[in-house]
């Protein structure tokens, strides 16, 4: 089950939001080299993450090799927090459009955010556990990481290509 990992990256991304709401983008944007710091950690760290998401079998896990909750909640937390794309993106978008707005539209632009960011990962463990049903062998799940490391790569270059 990855309840723990869902409720674990749903948390970050909550407090992710609320930083970037309450004006880390402000001194994210008024700090370039903080910027730029960020940027290369964020490409190299998507590259390393498209390598292992390409190398990935595909394979569903047996119940005996399936993470514990606290290295489910472990893995969940570094790849939410110690992501500097997810930084960049959150401080990035959330952050400089919520400078449109204003007590309590700001609240409830922050809530909706935050609502979202929890539909968004709950949604993704659901699709996640129907395709374990429905591709037993694993086969889609194969192509899926191709897939998924191939558009993460794509992400760091368009990440250097928009920054640098």
């Amino acid at each position: 089950m990855a309840l723990p990992a869902v409720i674990a990256a749903a948390v970050c991304d909550t407090l992710l939001i609320l930083l970037a709401i309450l004006g880390v983008s402000v001194l994210i944007i008024n700090i370039p080299v903080l910027k730029t710091i960020l940027i290369i950690a964020g490409v190299v760290f998507l590259a390393y993450i498209g390598w292992t998401t390409w190398r990935s079998a595909g394979k569903l896990q047996a119940p005996g090799e399936r993470y514990s909750p606290r290295k489910q909640v472990m893995l969940a937390v570094s790849v939410s927090l110690f992501n500097p794309h997810a930084i960049m993106d959150t401080i990035g978008v959330i952050g400089t459009s919520s400078l449109h707005y204003s007590g309590l539209d700001k609240g409830m632009f922050t809530l909706a955010c935050i609502l979202i960011s929890w539909l968004w990962f709950f949604s993704l463990a659901s699709a996640g556990r129907l395709l374990g049903k429905l591709d037993a062998r694993g086969k889609l799940m194969r192509i899926m990481n191709k897939l998924s490391a191939i558009l993460i790569w794509a992400s760091a270059i368009i990440m250097i290509a928009i920054n640098l």
